[in-house]
């Protein structure tokens, strides 16, 4: 019996590779918990259809009986768009978890370490350059010409 990840040679009854470390067993088929799947496609189609009838109706009452102006039904319906859309992302985003759960895990084949006996020498490395000093090639700048006058 071989491992199919690395390729050596495995004694039978082991479950994992002794050299790469690679499961042996056969992958074990996941479950699709589709009840859970059915229930987060109902909560987000009632959420959002009920959520977009209090928005509309919400607005409907407030300018007909209460009588409020058109800027504060204008925020009623945005901070109401807003908390829909922010719960219906997040449904979203708990489905698509979800449902990317239920898909097989792949396993990346470990990375091979080297053996002692492929380690080659360290290369010998030289000191680096030394950094040029700021006031290098200025003392010409900072001394007094011959013929001006002494100050």
């Amino acid at each position: 019996m071989f491992c199919s990840t690395c390729g050596t040679t495995i004694t039978p009854g082991l479950s994992f590779c002794n050299r790469c470390g690679a499961s042996l067993k056969e992958p074990i088929e996941s479950t699709v918990r589709t009840g859970a799947i059915i229930a987060f496609l109902i909560a987000i189609t009632i959420i959002g259809i009920g959520g977009l009838g209090i928005m509309l109706g919400g607005a409907v009452t407030l300018k007909r009986d209460a009588s409020l102006g058109e800027d504060v039904v204008g925020m009623f319906m945005f901070f109401t768009f807003f908390i829909l859309s922010l719960t219906e992302f997040f449904l979203v985003r708990q489905l698509s978890k979800l449902i990317g759960g239920t898909q097989a895990k792949r396993v990346s084949p470990p990375i091979p370490t080297a053996m002692p006996h492929e380690l080659h020498a360290a290369q010998a490395r030289g000191l680096p350059e030394a950094m040029p000093s700021v006031t290098e090639n200025t003392t010409r700048t900072l001394e007094y010409l011959r013929n001006e006058p002494p100050r």
